[in-house]
């Protein structure tokens, strides 16, 4: 074999169906996502049981495209990755289906991937220099996590939301402003035309806290525009969007960056879905070369839900022997 592992990767935790091939543990051979936001955005947000019934009917056809762009055939693949949590249960479960399937049929060893590590993974397959320990922000529609990064299958969580997550917090204050789902592209494109001129909360803020909580936030923007209503007043959707924008981007920015320093680490890499909020990347990046840390980011394709992410933290497992059986089963709850 002149090759590395081929190792197919498989996600379906939420609204993208998704497969992809790499090979080793870092070169992406395919990486195919076929996305259900037009379906979804008609309803203003994910409805769990329409993404489950679009999930079955473009799982196979997703895995087959990846495996033809991949160049190869089905029986060349070494092994097979599967999301398994957390996410919506209907959803994980197709895919978690379709991933034993395969396993079973190729007679392959099959590896379940936490949804949240392959969100880290995918830095790795931006940057071919990045190896750990380093501390890594995860923001996305349903989790914000500090996670100490030791080794390639070693995380210490410092810290989480305490109730919303900064994605679901976007989406909510989106669909008040009356913009389209998904929320956070609306509300970062929206806030660029606004100033960030109104005083919002920012909970949490203490040196040392490291978890986060965004419901207060969104229960200010809701009781402004609501007040604003009453009293008749007008308001500027662009200046809300800005200001909120800029309390999210405040509070996760000043964690991250006294994480790192008490961690006594020189490196962060930012990682999920919210990653690609333009201000986010912009002041992280920012307070990041004032403290001298070095900064990774995967870029907006790879922030987004992919199998590549979860192939790359896949080949990672298996070289670590932490493979699965064919009982695995969907935790839509599943922590780090």
């Amino acid at each position: 074999m002149d090759r590395e592992k081929l190792t197919l990767g498989i996600e379906t935790s939420c609204d993208e169906t998704a497969a992809a091939v790499i090979e080793g543990t870092r070169k992406i051979r395919s990486d195919v996502v076929a996305t259900q936001i037009p379906i979804h955005r008609q309803y203003g947000g994910v409805v769990p049981e329409i993404a489950s019934r679009n999930h079955i009917l473009s799982v196979m056809p997703v895995i087959n495209e990846a495996i033809e762009r991949a160049a190869i055939d089905k029986s060349d693949i070494d092994q097979v990755a599967v999301t398994y949590g957390p996410g919506l249960a209907g959803a994980l479960l197709v895919g978690v289906s379709a991933g034993k399937a395969l396993a079973y049929a190729l007679d392959v060893p099959l590896i379940g991937v936490n949804h949240l590590e392959g969100h880290i993974f995918a830095n790795f397959l931006a940057s071919p220099e990045l190896a750990p320990p380093f501390m890594a922000l995860v923001v996305s529609g349903g989790h914000t996590s500090l996670v100490k990064v030791e080794d390639y299958n070693s995380f210490s969580s410092w810290g989480q939301t305490r109730d919303d997550a900064a994605g679901e917090a976007f989406d909510k204050v989106a669909r008040v402003l009356g913009l389209p789902y998904p929320g956070g592209p609306a509300v970062d494109k929206l806030a660029k035309e606004g100033k960030p001129v109104i005083d919002f909360p920012h909970a949490l803020m203490k040196d040392g806290n490291y978890d986060f909580s965004f419901s207060g936030l969104k229960s200010a923007v809701l009781n402004y525009l609501n007040s604003a209503r009453m009293k008749g007043i007008s308001v500027s959707k662009a200046d809300v969007a800005a200001s909120f924008q800029a309390a999210v981007v405040e509070v996760l920015v000043h964690k991250t960056i006294d994480a790192v320093k008490h961690s006594g680490l020189g490196t962060l890499v930012m990682a999920g879905g919210v990653a690609a909020n333009s201000a986010l990347n912009d002041k992280l990046q920012e307070a990041a070369a004032r403290c001298g840390i070095k900064f990774f980011f995967p870029g907006a394709k790879l922030c987004t839900d992919n199998a590549a992410m979860i192939a790359c933290r896949g080949a990672y497992m298996a070289e670590a022997g932490q493979f699965a059986d064919l009982k695995l089963n969907a935790v839509p709850n599943l922590n780090l």
